[in-house]
């Protein structure tokens, strides 16, 4: 009989023998030639390698054994670096290690229908905050109660979908047995996650041999479902994907888009990875001059043909500040409305991930579909805010937002910019993070000097003030939002664009079209 599940032209045959508690089926294997060991379905929840004649684990593994293949920037081993403008009272919590979803940039469902046959309350539970996470949201869901006995009854009667996820707590012999009954009604092509309670590579390697896409042991949570999926559906054309953190301000002039460049410039010139800045503000982005490059059309043209868009076009329209940073400008003209779809603002996003490790969004203090999408869809969210009421109001509900809509992820970040201007009441640090629930991750002192000669000379401040607080808080924030230590060897980042000219002001740049 063909394999109902995954056709795959290899065979198991020499992998194992069964013992006695896994007796083979009566006749031949319903499922002919078997697929393949898969590596993603160890992922969620890995077994214990075992040799044949190994009983199977009478322990399984909490969700806090498993750990990510990158650990996330421990908050308090950064405090150090930064100690006068880091969070002063609580840092924010690092991503819990079971959160493999948030840690993984390349989890992308397409658009299926899944189907969740589960026991477990707890099980059904999962499956529905799943199917509520941004990663799934072009797939469609139905969770039902009941187990493969419930799935066999279903398919009587309709067609399987491109996923089924089943949950059984029987032995193995019976969950075997019952994989054998569902795939007597499953379409050819149908991919099968599979729920048990055994903790056993033999059982695991049956399941493989039977055609099973995955198996997870029970209990699971949502991540690690997300996680399974996406690597079934992992599109191996497309086998690098770039993690995206937006940068938003809570109100206009909250220094959002200076945060977000310093930020960037931190991850190549002290982290070492490549990134690229992305500026959405089309009509006033400041990316171009923050830089000293002229500003191109490059977003502008990319928007307006995102269909077109392959690794020539966009090499084309980025702009080489440093080795590793590259710049997608925007226009900053008021030569067109910009009236632009949000279909083409995500399509376009996703075709620069292709580019770098690190995709920095540059948003604008604007509210719209697109911006919702963007920053519900993004892998890290920075709310930039200044210590007053307005920011205040603005930030709750921004972060209240991407909270309801992101349950699967951690809060995003908050940073006071701009604090103790001389003469200004502000609300305090702390309560200004207590009434949001979200600590914040940097607090910067106002220094408008600083700043505004950064701004004028078109340099960052790891390169104008690479001691002063603010640069060491960049190079903090780095850290954080890419989940990476410092290298102990310094990194050197080779210039590719040619540094201002002595003399030379950037007004000759501002004005040369006029």
């Amino acid at each position: 009989m063909n394999n109902a599940f995954a056709p795959s032209t290899q065979d198991f045959d020499d992998a194992f023998d069964l013992d006695a508690d896994f007796p083979p089926p009566p006749g031949a294997s319903p499922f002919g030639n078997q697929a393949p060991f898969a590596p993603q379905a160890l992922a969620a929840q890995p077994l214990t390698a075992q040799p044949p004649s190994a009983q199977p684990l009478s322990a399984q593994p909490s969700p806090q054994q498993v750990q990510p293949q990158a650990a996330p920037v421990t908050p308090a081993a950064l405090q150090s670096a930064a100690e006068p403008v880091y969070a002063p009272q609580a840092a924010p919590q690092p991503v819990p290690a079971a959160d493999l979803g948030s840690l993984r940039a390349d989890v992308s469902i397409p658009r299926i229908a899944i189907h969740v046959f589960g026991e477990r309350q707890d099980t059904l539970a999962a499956a529905e905050r799943a199917g509520q996470d941004r990663r799934l949201s072009r797939a469609s869901t139905q969770i039902r109660q009941g187990g493969i006995p419930a799935a066999i009854a279903a398919y009587q009667s309709e067609p399987t979908p491109p996923l089924i996820v089943v949950e059984c707590l029987a032995d193995p012999a019976t969950l075997l047995n019952q994989i054998d009954a569902l795939a007597d009604v499953c379409d050819a092509g149908t991919k099968v996650v599979v729920i048990g309670a055994t903790n056993d590579i033999l059982l695991f390697r049956e399941l493989m041999r039977r055609g099973v896409s995955e198996y997870l042991v029970a209990p699971i949570q949502p991540l690690q479902l997300i996680a399974s999926i996406g690597g079934l559906f992992s599109d191996p054309s497309q086998p690098f994907v770039g993690r995206t953190v937006a940068f938003v301000g809570a109100r206009g002039g909250a220094g959002a888009s200076a945060v977000a460049h310093n930020t960037a410039y931190a991850i190549t010139e002290r982290i070492g990875a490549n990134a690229v800045i992305v500026d959405y503000d089309l009509p006033f982005g400041t990316a171009g001059l923050d830089f000293n490059q002229d500003p191109l059309n490059g977003v502008a043209d990319a928007l307006s043909q995102p269909d077109r868009l392959d690794a020539t076009l966009l090499d084309r329209m980025l702009v080489r500040c440093t080795d590793k940073l590259s710049l997608f400008a925007a226009p900053a003209t008021l030569d067109s409305d910009w009236d632009i779809s949000p279909e083409a603002f995500e399509e376009v996003t996703n075709r620069i991930r292709g580019t770098a490790p690190f995709v920095i969004l540059d948003l604008p203090h604007l509210w719209s579909p697109w911006i919702r999408r963007t920053l519900v869809s993004a892998d890290e969210v920075v709310v930039v805010a200044t210590p007053d009421l307005a920011s205040l109001r603005n930030a709750k509900n921004m972060i209240d937002l991407v909270r309801q809509n992101r349950p699967n992820d951690a809060p995003p970040r908050l940073v006071l910019n701009q604090v103790g201007v001389p003469g200004r009441p502000e609300i305090p640090a702390k309560d200004f993070g207590a009434a949001l629930g979200v600590h914040p991750s940097l607090v910067i002192p106002f220094d408008a000097k600083l700043f505004g000669a950064a701004a004028n000379n078109g340099q960052m401040l790891l390169d104008s003030a690479a001691k002063s607080k603010p640069a060491e808080a960049f190079q903090t924030l780095a850290q954080i939002v890419t989940q990476r230590e410092l290298p102990q060897t310094p990194v050197r980042s080779g210039k590719t664009a040619p540094a201002k000219a002595e003399g030379k002001s950037l007004l000759a740049g501002l004005f040369r079209k006029g």
